[in-house]
């Protein structure tokens, strides 16, 4: 784990400067999530509008959204693909994300086209680094 400031950087996934992150799974199948940095941003998460199964994403579309005490915030697709399955616990339970948000991912894709997306973000160290420029 990076510690930048009151923020942790989980390393061994992938970032987006929206601060939603990847995990790349055995399968080919990727996690999705929000950062540390977004939980903190949003303060305490009230709702989860989760995506549809078998909706198809482009990358930087809007793939949910998050709503907190303080606002509704878009969560983006960070690549394209379609949506295999939802994190149904944050149906019931979204401060989940809040008490630990690389542990409580929001959807799983199987992407459309992974190698060239994902070189298009960023790993922990440039996520890290990243965080110190705002």
């Amino acid at each position: 784990m990076i510690e930048v400031g009151e923020y942790r950087v989980k390393e061994g996934l992938y970032y987006t400067k929206d601060h939603e992150w990847v995990q790349v799974l055995e399968d080919g199948t990727v996690l999705v999530g929000i950062s540390d940095y977004a939980q903190k941003e949003l303060g305490d998460l009230a709702y989860v509008e989760l995506p549809e199964v078998g909706k198809e994403v482009s990358k930087g579309e809007v793939l949910c959204e998050l709503e907190s005490v303080k606002a509704v915030s878009e969560v983006y697709a960070p690549l394209s693909g379609e949506v295999i399955e939802v994190n149904g616990e944050l149906e019931d339970s979204p401060e989940l994300i809040n008490e630990d948000p690389y542990e409580n991912w929001i959807a799983k894709l199987k992407p459309s086209n992974l190698d060239e997306e994902l070189g298009e973000l960023m790993d922990a160290e440039a996520y890290a680094e990243y965080l110190e420029s705002l």
